[in-house]
């Protein structure tokens, strides 16, 4: 029967990893958990304490905070339940948490990572992705005209300093940007830390641009790398051509396939399927070469102004931007009133850019599927 990484929980609540060792299941439970708000709960980067089990967490008498991210709060409860009560992960220690929410400067940065201390004696490092506030998507979105955006750099350097404090062999990982996190922090780490990585995972984490993976030397690192996406993936296939993944079936439809816990399991497995719809492909397609078209000075008056219009909503996170719609609706139109002309112009060319390359493509594919139905009829 066919469920969600909670219901693989349950299903393997008394298989220990040394009986089944880590596989990518394990690894999406990590990338989500890692999205729980753990500060002032585990301890920090920058201290060096003992670490925390999920026990010690689930008796704080502040454990509610957990819970600070609105979206998946029911889901993210039985998720730490299921944990709690699995021999995989019940004795499991947490150590080394970093959150930093930067606004201030010119690129403004969400960052947060947490180190999983395994029973098998491995750990999984595990950078969070995007969550709920306008500022961590902005990052995301800094990533297609800019490398390394902070984060990346934040990543690289947790990765060195907590593998120096502990000798362990290790998996690392994340969910969203998180995977994408996790992917450059391996390329780009210390050749002693890169030699002790047993695998790297990106769940629908976005990829780099073609001349990032050719300076970074992602052949490196390329065969322990795994990167999964569900059918309907928008997020993960951001520069990816020619990248091998896998790709899993989801109990929903369109982007809210990015959810986690819409992901399918079975058998300790994933369900796969053999890949991304053929629609979402083209709408991937499109969106990678319009970017690749557009010049640095565009892409990054295109973000700009898309974060300016955002910002105008008078909401800081997208929860509170959707609730309170009609007033986000008008801020937005206000702001792209005050723009000036130049920056009008500038967004109206860029879009205008997005939408010629869309006909080019449905042309030519339009021309490749006659000419294939052509050939097909004469036989």
């Amino acid at each position: 029967m066919k469920g969600t990484i909670i219901d693989y929980l349950k299903e393997y609540a008394h298989v220990s990893l040394k009986d089944e060792p880590m596989n990518d299941v394990d690894s999406l439970v990590l990338c989500q958990f890692s999205y729980l708000k753990f500060d002032g709960m585990v301890p920090p980067v920058t201290a060096n304490e003992k670490p925390v089990s999920l026990q010690q967490l689930y008796e704080r008498p502040d454990y509610e905070k957990l819970y600070g991210d609105e979206r998946y709060e029911k889901e993210n409860r039985a998720l730490f339940e299921a944990m709690r009560k699995c021999v995989r992960f019940r004795n499991m220690k947490l150590n080394y948490y970093i959150n930093i929410i930067e606004t201030q400067t010119d690129f403004e940065t969400q960052f947060s990572a947490v180190t999983f201390l395994l029973e098998d004696g491995t750990m999984y490092v595990a950078y969070r992705g995007t969550d709920e506030t306008i500022v961590g998507w902005k990052e995301d979105f800094n990533m297609a005209f800019l490398s390394p955006v902070p984060g990346q750099e934040l990543a690289i350097e947790y990765l060195n300093m907590v593998t120096e404090r502990l000798p362990r062999d290790f998996y690392v990982g994340g969910h969203s940007k998180g995977g994408n996190l996790a992917v450059y922090a391996a390329m780009n780490c210390e050749p002693q830390v890169q030699d002790r990585i047993l695998k790297i995972y990106s769940m629908d984490g976005p990829g780099f641009r073609p001349e990032v993976l050719e300076k970074c030397d992602f052949g490196k690192i390329q065969e322990r790398t795994c990167k999964i996406l569900p059918h309907s993936s928008l997020v993960g296939m951001l520069f990816e051509k020619n990248i091998r993944y896998q790709v899993v079936e989801s109990r929903t439809f369109g982007l809210a396939q990015h959810n986690p816990f819409t992901w399918l399991v079975q058998d300790g497995d994933f369900v796969t399927v053999s890949d991304i719809y053929e629609t979402r492909r083209f709408v991937d397609d499109t969106l990678n070469e319009w970017i690749l078209s557009l010049d640095e000075q565009s892409l990054r008056i295109f973000v700009d102004t898309l974060f300016q219009i955002l910002s105008a909503s008078e909401s800081d996170n997208l929860i509170d931007f959707t609730a309170n719609l009609k007033r986000s609706m008008t801020g937005i139109l206000g702001a792209m009133k005050d723009m000036d002309e130049d920056t009008q112009k500038a967004l109206r060319q860029t879009v205008k850019a997005l939408f010629e390359i869309a006909g080019l493509r449905m042309k030519q594919e339009f021309k490749a599927r006659t000419r294939k139905e052509g050939g097909q009829d004469r036989h």
